[in-house]
């Protein structure tokens, strides 16, 4: 069993989906359990998108220096340090700017750590098994992220009514995960193969790099109406970028600040597990419809599905529901319609990336996309104080339009995407 691909695609992809569901969502919950406000949630957090905007800009350095395989175990045992960094700064006095730190080194070992592990699954892997395997490495990414934003928010909750006391609740949340990540960094020490074509002597030169990257980049960005495509990467996700970062703070937020009050147990149910789950099956249904009808017959749809379920959250703030088992439907549906929609903007990317230097190409695609969710949500948090949640939820359904408008702009071939 030992070299298997099922022995270590799972774990690979469980590992590349908790440290990015730690940075990007559980630190937003911890700091408004600790009493931050929402500005400086959303500004502080939405920084960390960071290295993953910018990663295409380092990937070569993973290509020249060591194996993947090394970077890969490199990159797992420090994400697993940090996360005990976490956790040992969280009582701390400067305890925000040191898990920043901490997290912030969590971000750019964890971009690393998907560069190199998307390329040991090619290396690794035969084409004819990539494709077999891309649809369990994708369900475990989507099982890492049920059990961090479900499971270990839980934990979290839990432990904050067992030891009345927030930090030492999350604290020891951290050292559970830290544990976890340090387990498999350990597993795949052992599990992972040592394919041929992943030996230092494989490695291009640092010129030959360098030129190929310039190369790669230059050629981006004279690719057919490129701005336009930049355009829909910015623009599509607009509305959802504000609301990611608002909607778990909104949910615990307190009734008295115009929040849902929800406990922090009851987030990691209804919005990291329902939600999740919600979230998955529209991105599969999208792939179905897709492959079945082409990807321009189900743009308009997937636009809608991507934008109108957004109002469930202008009824959350008007009626403050307490129905756990109401808010996780409006919950399961705003999510449903939203990986539904956004399996547009992944195949759009797919699209647009056609021809030479594709994967490269993907990978400046990915950066801004990585962007388009930073730049809105690092003043997600100073408009929604200043309008207060209701006003707040409005606003962002008034953007709707921008999504409308850059899928508008965008044209495809009415063929893509249909299988043959």
């Amino acid at each position: 069993m030992k070299n298997h691909p099922l022995a270590w695609v799972p774990t690979l992809y469980f590992a590349e989906g908790i440290p990015y569901v730690v940075v990007m969502t559980i630190a937003v919950v911890m700091y408004k359990r600790f009493g931050l406000s929402n500005s400086e949630i959303a500004f502080y957090t939405s920084w960390l998108y960071l290295p993953w905007v910018i990663k295409p800009f380092w990937s070569p350095i993973v290509d020249i220096f060591r194996t993947k395989r090394w970077w890969i175990l490199v990159m797992q045992f420090f994400v697993g340090a940090t996360m005990g960094g976490v956790a040992l700064t969280i009582p701390a006095p400067s305890y925000l700017q040191w898990t920043m730190l901490f997290f912030w080194l969590m971000a750019f070992s964890s971009a690393t750590h998907d560069i190199a592990a998307d390329g040991f699954y090619m290396i690794a892997l035969s084409e004819k098994d990539q494709t077999f395997y891309v649809g369990i490495r994708s369900t475990f990414y989507r099982v890492s992220t049920i059990v961090g934003q479900g499971l270990l928010i839980m934990l979290a909750g839990t432990l904050e009514v067992y030891t009345r006391n927030p930090q030492t609740a999350w604290a020891y949340t951290f050292v559970t995960v830290a544990t976890v990540m340090l387990l498999l960094a350990l597993y795949h020490t052992f599990m992972l193969p040592r394919p041929a074509d992943d030996t230092d002597a494989a490695h291009p030169t640092i010129r030959s790099t360098v030129a190929e990257f310039l190369d790669t980049f230059v050629a981006f960005f004279r690719k057919p109406k490129v701005w336009i495509a930049i355009t829909f990467m910015l623009l599509y996700r607009l509305p959802e970028a504000l609301l990611t970062k608002i909607s778990p703070v909104f949910l615990i937020g307190s009734q008295s600040e115009g929040g849902l009050g929800l406990t922090t147990a009851q987030l990691g149910f209804v919005q990291g597990t329902i939600g999740v789950i919600g979230l998955t099956i529209g991105g599969i249904l999208g792939g179905i419809v897709v492959a079945r009808d082409g990807f321009k017959k189900w743009l308009l749809p997937m636009v809608i599905a991507i934008t109108i379920p957004d109002a469930v959250y202008i009824y959350f703030a008007a009626a403050l529901p307490q129905s756990i088992p109401l808010v996780s439907a409006c919950i399961f549906i705003e999510q449903f319609g939203y990986g539904f929609g956004f399996t547009a903007y992944m195949l759009y990317m797919i699209y647009f990336v056609s021809g030479s230097h594709k994967t490269s190409h993907y990978a400046f695609c990915t950066g801004f996309m990585a962007l388009s969710m930073m730049l809105p949500g690092m003043f997600a948090g100073m408009l929604q104080e200043a309008m207060g949640y209701l006003t707040f939820f409005i606003f962002v359904m008034a953007l709707t339009p921008l999504t409308f408008i850059a899928a508008k702009l965008i044209k495809v071939d009415p063929e893509f995407g249909r299988k043959e």
